[in-house]
């Protein structure tokens, strides 16, 4: 279809002889399609990811859109295992006590006081029902 089809980049009228389809209803010039953050081209050689109407490279959308550690504000990798506790999550080694440093383990009890978690020995016996049982696996 070149020469019928708009690229979504730069609204031009695709004319060469190779287009880029992204999604099913968006096609690029080949010249077009760059990461909107870092202008890395984007071609059938890389993962494109769309938001917005944007495209970005996969690091891009990772850090910008991606779930990051409520500790390190790091973003996450696809191979990382994570703790979770209520809606925060957090790379395994940032899993640690605000207090003493110590890491939390699969199974053991601590406190989550704002974004801080906290050991029992830190925290001492729960009184007001705030413990939360840490998870039984990664």
């Amino acid at each position: 279809r070149p020469g019928l089809a708009l690229c979504a980049g730069c609204g031009g009228r695709i004319q060469d002889p190779f287009l880029l389809r992204v999604s099913p209803d968006l096609e690029w010039h080949v010249a077009c399609l760059k990461c909107a953050e870092c202008g890395q081209p984007l071609d059938e050689t890389c993962t494109c990811f769309l938001r917005d109407g944007k495209a970005y490279c996969k690091r891009d959308y990772s850090r910008l859109f991606g779930i990051k550690c409520a500790q390190c504000r790091a973003a996450f990798s696809s191979s990382d295992l994570v703790m979770r506790a209520r809606d925060h999550v957090y790379h395994l080694e940032c899993f640690r006590c605000a207090a003493c440093g110590r890491q939390l383990l699969p199974g053991d009890q601590f406190c989550l006081r704002e974004r801080d978690l906290l050991c029992r020995a830190d925290h001492g016996p729960p009184s007001d029902g705030t413990a939360v049982r840490g998870p039984r696996s990664p």
